[in-house]
């Protein structure tokens, strides 16, 4: 099945590429890896500001990095020409959870995003991983993640 069978199944319609904030670019092509940039989670448009271990749960972080993976597919999807299918192998997934000291479950948050990259691409979504908690997140965000991709 295609990726974007998969997203078909998945009711998942892609969003437009997000456009930088600051000075940065959203992706870099280095032979045939692509570096994404960090995406914030987002709740209608905006920053989802919200601290875990204060006032955001585990279930609610989960579904927000789902939802911060999509809009990497997004800017992945622009990288790779409009072609979702050139993925070969998402490579790793960096995790920056917002939370408090006493937080410890980044890891259960992060599953949001790695869950749905094996639901996209199989096994070739499955990937190495680090979660961290932060003490902070440009604009307060909940959550940053970065991905790293082979294409063909």
């Amino acid at each position: 099945m295609s990726v974007y069978e998969n997203l078909k199944t998945l009711n998942i319609e892609l969003p437009p590429v997000a456009k930088p904030v600051a000075a940065y670019v959203m992706y870099v092509k280095s032979g045939n890896l692509v570096y994404l940039s960090g995406h914030i989670a987002k709740k209608d448009g905006k920053p989802l500001v919200a601290q875990f271990g204060k006032n955001i749960s585990v279930d609610e972080g989960k579904h927000a990095a789902r939802n911060t993976a999509i809009d990497l597919l997004a800017t992945l999807q622009d990288a790779c020409d409009g072609d979702l299918n050139r993925v070969k192998k998402i490579v790793k997934v960096l995790s920056l959870v917002n939370s408090t000291s006493e937080f410890t479950e980044h890891h259960l948050v992060t599953n949001g995003a790695s869950e749905l990259l094996v639901e996209v691409f199989g096994e070739a979504g499955r990937h190495a991983r680090s979660a961290f908690g932060v003490a902070q997140i440009p604009t307060g965000a909940c959550l940053e993640l970065e991905l790293i991709a082979e294409i063909g």
